[in-house]
């Protein structure tokens, strides 16, 4: 079995970089969190999770304890999430809110609708960094399924690779969890993962947008 990749083990928890193309809890066989319990030999509890399709940071706890007070920290949107995109279209606007309610679509899918009664709240960031192909990088403000997806085709600029959400075809949908930003028992933590087997990513990399957003809690939010 392939190795997951650990970028911090801590007294309380581990962040560890999920693979997109891996399901998060065990479906049609075991899952991220089943497969890391196994690699590591202790039990992990989970407090957020990825979409299969999605790659990057995982926060899991090594009690049922610890897993209780993180899950709290994430309800109270104490834990700060960015995420980088990438899109082919072009959105409706470079940057700002993305703001409404999330209905449920077809097939499992979800749409943004114009009333606001318990929206889903996320701001966004993009830069041009190839031709026909912009990068995002982004911070949901709220904790809904699929809420970057939806948000991102909602003007427009569906993710790359995200063909549920009418994306152009790629290699893998480019949606990936980079940095996680919480205070912990009286210390400010920061992790962060770049996309890895970068495929259309390099372009963003390589772009020098990328500089300025290696501390993405810098950004004006």
């Amino acid at each position: 079995m392939e190795k997951f990749k650990l970028i911090a083990d801590e007294a309380d928890y581990v962040v560890a970089y999920k693979p997109q193309g891996v399901s998060f809890h065990s479906e049609d066989g075991a899952g991220f969190v089943a497969l890391l319990t196994e690699q590591l030999g202790y039990p992990l509890f989970a407090v957020h999770r990825l979409d299969k399709v999605t790659s990057g940071l995982i926060l899991l706890a090594k009690s049922s304890e610890i897993a209780k007070q993180l899950t709290s920290l994430f309800s109270a949107r104490k834990i700060d999430k960015f995420y980088l995109a990438l899109v082919s279209a072009k959105p409706k606007k470079k940057q700002g809110w993305i703001k409404g309610d999330m209905a449920k679509s077809r097939r499992g899918t979800y749409k943004l609708v114009k009333t606001k009664l318990n929206p889903a709240v996320t701001r966004f960031y993009s830069c041009s960094v190839a031709s026909n192909l912009r990068a995002c990088i982004v911070k949901p403000f709220s904790g809904k399924t699929h809420q970057i997806r939806v948000a991102l085709k909602s003007i427009g600029a569906p993710i790359l690779g995200d063909l549920a959400y009418s994306g152009e075809p790629a290699d893998r949908t480019y949606l990936h969890a980079f940095c996680l930003e919480f205070e912990w028992q009286g210390n400010h933590q920061r992790y962060q993962a770049v996309p890895e087997g970068e495929g259309a990513f390099g372009h963003l990399l390589a772009h020098e947008i990328f500089a300025s957003w290696q501390n993405p809690s810098q950004l004006e939010w």
